[in-house]
């Protein structure tokens, strides 16, 4: 009779070690969630580059674009201000896991090696390669394997997936890597490069305001991409609740609204610098 009511005794210390141990575990999941810390703060810290027309600067050097709506909207509907961290792409995923700002909203295409450092929501937009080349440089050229070759030069952004795109579709050709746009596009209207790969719809864009010098040696883009929020990983409240805004406001419309004014208009020209 002892030994079972000892036995039951340890038992119950037993569970209830757990069921604290548990609480505990939440209270800390809790407590370290970025929603949380976010709501706490409020404030929403946003890592994002210059990408147009995703984000970029106006006259006035005030930020807008698709991701500067997109992550305006997303604070308003939390309750919080927004706060923009503008960050070099080739270091955004150590500054994000660093701490510098809650969570990357600046048109990430979703890809296996940045999964094993991230955690993705689920997609909000989606996105393309084109390329734009130059008129004399690349005379004649029509479809990509033109541009496969060891002489002609391909200028790519660091860091991102043009680059990783632009080393599997164009492997013999010669990548020139610049660490913003602006780089990018002068060295093309220069004639220093024969062509740009970048995200649609900006080489188009850009054939279309400089229709003497640059040309679009096809109008589809040669790949499609999923674009999605980057958080750190081991954070599933966050990740769940951006998950169930993007869903809103996609049912809502919302989002395609926004992604027809900045892709499929240029009503906005006239803002940028």
């Amino acid at each position: 009779m002892k030994k079972t009511l000892i036995l039951t005794l340890v038992l119950l210390v037993m569970a209830m070690t757990g069921m604290t141990h548990a609480a505990s575990t939440r209270q800390q999941l809790t407590a370290e969630s970025t929603i949380e810390r976010v709501m706490q703060k409020g404030v929403l810290r946003v890592g994002m580059d210059t990408f147009q027309p995703w984000a970029m600067k106006d006259k006035n050097g005030r930020l807008i674009g698709f991701e500067i709506d997109v992550a305006t909207r997303l604070a308003k509907d939390l309750g919080v201000k927004v706060e923009f961290v503008p960050t070099a792409w080739s270091g955004i995923i150590p500054a994000l896991l660093t701490g510098k700002f809650d969570v990357i909203i600046g048109g990430m295409g979703i890809t296996p090696e940045r999964s094993l450092k991230v955690n993705f929501t689920i997609p909000y937009d989606y996105s393309g390669m084109s390329i734009v080349a130059h008129r004399q440089k690349a005379a004649g050229f029509t479809q990509l394997a033109d541009f496969n070759k060891q002489e002609v030069q391909i200028a790519v952004k660091l860091g991102t997936t043009a680059a990783a795109v632009a080393k599997k579709y164009l492997p013999k050709a010669t990548l020139r890597m610049f660490d913003n746009e602006t780089q990018l596009y002068q060295e093309l209207r220069n004639g220093q490069v024969h062509a740009v790969v970048e995200n649609a719809p900006r080489p188009a864009f850009e054939a279309a305001d400089y229709k003497d010098t640059l040309f679009m040696p096809f109008t589809d883009t040669f790949t499609k991409e999923p674009i999605a929020f980057a958080l750190p990983k081991g954070d599933p409240d966050t990740l769940a609740c951006f998950n169930s805004w993007i869903t809103l406001v996609q049912l809502e419309g919302w989002l395609q609204e926004r992604h027809n004014y900045w892709f499929g208009t240029k009503d906005w020209a006239s803002q940028v610098q």
